[in-house]
């Protein structure tokens, strides 16, 4: 919601000071759908040029999170502290009951408690194949906060294509819209022997794509980048909490101060209180009872 009251105002800005400055919307209006062609078109030729099918399709999905905001929300934090709190339980009483759990987390009853949780396959990789991997013995923690550290630091840039292929395009436009503007011109000097009023008209149709290439860069491409990036940073905090538990975890804490190790290292907005948590585990105990 907050994405289209940010578009709203922008055109409302802009299309409203010029109208109410006494400029004429009928040139622009006019202009609009060809230089719109040339310039619109050309942006998303070279978006197609600079990126194959997966990036493409990977960057139209995110263009959503301009609008729908990050993916995972305060309950989330809470119920991935307490499946990593009951996965702890599990490893500490029974490795082989974990093992199950582990290697089928579709069919786990502890991970089917937490079906969005579930749904997301790298959160989900990342908790098995370090829990895996910790039950073969490769449980040194400096040495596997090392590598769980450049496994989500290659998730998140992998995640942060979509960001820097608008950025790219953003960065583009202007100079697409000067290449709109020039042939604009080429066009008004084919009609140089037209009168004042006619030239006038052609040439403000030719700044119309100056106008386009440099509103489109910096009041709305530009943005949607900056947005897609600050919603898959705040996203990839979900994978840092991950690690934050797994690592405590190693270094044999208690389960209830491995998930407190996590609850902390949660971004403050997203962070459950003391109480709220220990509520929230103390179900889960006795579901498990």
């Amino acid at each position: 919601m907050i994405g289209l009251i940010g578009i709203v105002i922008v055109f409302g800005m802009v299309f409203g000071g010029y109208i109410l400055a006494g400029g004429k919307m009928g040139i622009i209006l006019k202009a609009l759908p060809f230089e719109m062609i040339m310039i619109g078109g050309a942006a998303v030729g070279a978006f197609v040029i600079a990126n194959d099918m997966s990036g493409i399709k990977h960057t139209l999905a995110d263009i959503g999170k301009v609008f729908k905001g990050p993916k995972w929300k305060r309950q989330d934090y809470t119920d991935l502290m307490c499946l990593m709190f009951e996965l702890i339980r599990v490893a500490r009483a029974n490795p082989v009951e974990l093992e199950g759990h582990i290697e089928a987390p579709d069919e786990s009853a502890v991970f089917a408690k937490y079906p969005r949780l579930l749904k997301d396959k790298d959160s989900i990789s990342l908790i098995c194949d370090t829990m895996r991997s910790a039950s073969m013995n490769y449980d040194d923690p400096h040495q596997v906060e090392e590598v769980l550290e450049k496994r989500i630091e290659a998730t998140l840039h992998h995640k942060m294509h979509s960001s820097h292929a608008l950025q790219t395009i953003a960065d583009g436009l202007p100079a697409l819209g000067i290449v709109a503007a020039v042939l604009g011109v080429i066009k008004t000097m084919g009609s140089i022997d037209q009168p004042p009023e006619v030239l006038g008209k052609l040439i403000g149709g030719a700044l119309v794509g100056t106008f386009l290439g440099v509103f489109l860069a910096y009041g709305l491409v530009g943005p949607f980048s900056v947005r897609v990036k600050s919603v898959t940073e705040e996203d990839a905090h979900f994978q840092q909490l991950i690690r934050e538990i797994l690592i405590a975890n190693l270094h044999r804490h208690a389960p209830n101060i491995c998930i407190e190790v996590g609850r902390q290292n949660t971004p403050s907005h997203l962070r459950p209180d003391f109480g709220e948590l220990e509520e929230a585990l103390k179900s889960v105990k006795q579901e498990a009872a």
